[in-house]
């Protein structure tokens, strides 16, 4: 039987009529039949490939035929936007069963939400904080509201699956499905992901049902790609402003500093630009998206945030200052383009240094060989276990010691959490009075209220850390917000301090720092704003990518006459690689070793040399530096490499003992809840321990 004729013969009729849908496509079909058989599912399909229709027709179905109750189908987003995005569609298409869609973010007021609570909707479509927010808000009655629950539906689930984020997810899933008392089908959506079955029973967590992976055979497009070097952002603004006259174009920026920059420059150059990123308010960044949607000759800033699925209208190019850090993430920000009928993915690279140049032409490169990262998922999140604790004891108003576990059994972050370390966890937290034990009840202890209790427990809703920010207003109106450390060093120079937000310059007037309210007043110069961050390593992968580029003598037809010229010019500086696949250099008594191997991995390897050798060792993506008696024998430090991976070095101990001196930032705001034990076996999560000994068997091969 075709997948069509399986739907439920109203939506079927709505299909045709009230879409007006002819056919449908090959990715509609298989997960239509994989979704009314009840299975877990991966769906992959490129942006604008179908995705929502195919896992919402076969919902709807079940919804009919089954007589579903509300709330029946909860879609999960990891951001707002998409979020709104996809609300009028979803809207659309339930009612075309009389069935109805909620949305609730923090943008939605309490009379709306207090109204959905009195007559829920069938679908509610949220994101994991605001999940959160509802099962342990005492206002919210979460177990009556979601004992209808069947099925989950996680947009770009690429983008939960491999961090805290994702950890947290597979938690509350456990959580709903004993609100819900059954097995609730859980469907994954995605453009692109290198290891698909990993997903699938991620988000399977506890689940018996079956699990199916759609992907569909893709038509062979050949994109258009090209990367230029033009050497600063003032460049890139003048490029892009001569490019693509007349036509409308999405220009992404890895930092919000950068958006900031090249949206000033754009502007003083007169093109007509829309800056959009996480820290301008809610209304400027929905005023920003439809703006440009409505627009024509225009040019949109933004930060990764709309290389998700967020509809921004027909847009003719995407640009790229610099490189994206991943191959995924560039193959969903070009999928942004290609999709009207007789075009195709498009997308130019505007690079301002050497080594990003090389970082953008190893990302074409990876992206032609077929690769695409694999998502790590966490099976032994011990931060988000303890998080999970803290959430079900306000949750449950105390909840019983010898029953937390079992509401969240089964969840893939907690897979590898063996019973003696759950132990543990809690013993901790119960010494340390972050949880307290009242006749077998566990509730916040003292020092838990202290660090997330305030504002009625609003630092657990996230699972990530935030930083203190700073309201930015002018005339009333909210235009974002800044970094407070930031913002305080502006406010103490002499004179009124300036900094730049949403491409526009503004003045200080006035700081409320108890409030945490700015306001400004347009200026006429301004500095870049900087936000603070955690580092951002490059991938062994990619690493070794770039060093194939440069021992290589090809020309590559995306690159422009300046890009080659530039080429020419690594490749005679970095000539010495082509005599050794990883060499060591000594020089003015410091030994540099060009690993290759990513800047997780050489965070290890430096602390190794340090411990075993002595001196300072300074680490990069592509290479270390040993200093002082590190660096004062390169025939001692050979020796060191080929004694290390005849040991098998590093051992997962050893690499634990080391892990707090080579993670040197915070990794989860809820470290203190962790023994000391726990804490290293999480910060070893942050380095790349497989990539540390593959560099160590190649500098052994010298």
């Amino acid at each position: 039987m075709d997948a069509f004729d399986q739907l439920a013969p109203a939506l079927q009729y709505q299909i045709v009529n009230t879409l007006g849908f002819t056919s449908l496509r090959p990715v509609q079909h298989l997960t239509i039949d994989a979704v009314l058989k009840g299975k877990n599912c991966v769906v992959l399909a490129p942006t604008a490939g179908g995705k929502t229709e195919a896992s919402f027709f076969p919902v709807l179905s079940r919804m009919e035929s089954e007589s579903w109750s509300p709330v029946s189908v909860l879609y999960l987003s990891p951001i707002k936007a998409l979020l709104n995005n996809q609300y009028a569609r979803v809207e659309k298409y339930a009612g075309l069963l009389s069935r109805r869609a909620f949305k609730w973010h923090g943008d939605v007021g309490p009379s709306q939400r207090k109204a959905f609570m009195r007559d829920p909707a069938d679908i509610l479509l949220t994101t994991p904080e605001s999940l959160e927010a509802m099962m342990m808000s005492a206002k919210v009655p979460a177990r009556d509201l979601f004992s209808g629950l069947q099925t989950v539906i996680i947009d770009e689930v690429h983008a939960f699956a491999d961090d805290d984020r994702g950890a947290h997810l597979s938690a509350v899933m456990e959580r709903l499905s004993r609100f819900a008392g059954r097995d609730i089908q859980r469907i994954g959506l995605s453009a692109t992901v290198g290891n698909p079955d990993a997903i699938l029973a991620w988000i399977g967590g506890r689940s018996s049902r079956q699990g199916a992976v759609i992907s569909p055979p893709k038509p062979k497009v050949d994109p258009k790609i090209r990367i230029d070097f033009v050497g600063t952002p003032a460049n890139a603004a003048i490029v892009i402003k001569r490019l693509h006259p007349g036509k409308k174009r999405l220009v992404f920026v890895d930092s919000r500093r950068g958006v900031e920059e090249l949206g000033k420059f754009l502007l003083q150059s007169g093109v007509t630009t829309y800056v959009t990123h996480g820290s301008l308010s809610a209304s400027q960044r929905k005023d920003t998206e439809r703006m440009f949607e409505e627009g024509s000759d225009c040019v949109i800033a933004a930060t990764s945030a709309l290389e998700l699925g967020i509809d921004v209208g027909d847009l003719d190019h995407v640009l790229q200052i610099d490189s994206p850090p991943s191959v995924a993430s560039f193959l969903q920000r070009m999928g942004r383009t290609g999709r009207r009928a007789g075009t195709v993915p498009n997308c130019v690279f505007l690079t301002t240094k050497d080594m990003l140049t090389l970082q953008a032409a190893a990302i074409v490169k990876l992206t032609r060989d077929g690769f695409v990262e694999p998502v790590n998922t966490r099976t032994c999140a011990y931060h988000i276990l303890a998080h999970q604790l803290m959430a079900l004891a306000i949750a449950r108003s105390g909840v019983e010691r010898d029953e937390w576990w079992a509401w969240i059994e089964g969840a893939a972050a907690f897979r590898d959490v063996s019973a003696d370390e759950r132990a543990q966890l809690l013993q901790h937290m119960l010494e340390t009075e972050i949880l307290a034990d009242h006749g077998g009840k566990l509730w916040l202890g003292e020092r838990g209220e202290k660090l997330y209790g305030k504002r009625n427990f609003a630092e657990l809703y996230a699972v990530f850390s935030t930083p203190r920010l700073v309201t930015v207003r002018h005339d009333n109106n909210e235009i974002g917000t800044v970094d407070a450390q930031f913002l305080s060093g502006l406010d103490a120079e002499d004179g009124r301090g300036t900094f730049t937000l949403g491409g526009r310059p503004w003045e200080i007037q006035h700081v409320d720092w108890k409030k945490a309210v700015c306001i400004v007043k347009p200026a006429e110069y301004a500095k870049g704003t900087r936000w603070s961050g955690v580092p951002q390593y490059l991938s062994y992968d990619l690493c070794q990518a770039m060093r194939e580029l440069l021992v290589s003598d090809e020309m590559d037809p995306t690159w422009s006459k300046r890009v080659q010229e530039l080429m020419i010019t690594m490749r005679a500086e970095y000539m010495f690689l082509r005599d050794e696949v990883a060499p060591m250099i000594s020089e003015a008594g410091e030994i540099t070793w060009w690993t290759w191997a990513g800047g997780r991995a050489n965070l290890m390897l430096a602390q190794l040399i340090e411990k075993d050798l002595g001196g300072k060792v300074v680490s990069r993506n592509q290479s270390i530096t040993c200093k002082d008696d590190a660096g004062k024998s390169l025939v001692a430090l050979k020796a060191w490499v080929r004694e290390a991976v005849t040991a098998g070095r590093p051992t997962v101990e050893e690499a634990q003992a080391l892990a707090s001196s080579a993670v040197k930032y915070q990794v989860s705001k809820f470290q203190p809840c962790l023994p000391e034990a726990l804490e290293t076996k999480l910060l070893l999560g942050s380095l790349d321990l497989a990539a540390t000994r593959r560099a160590l068997v190649a500098g052994a091969r010298m």
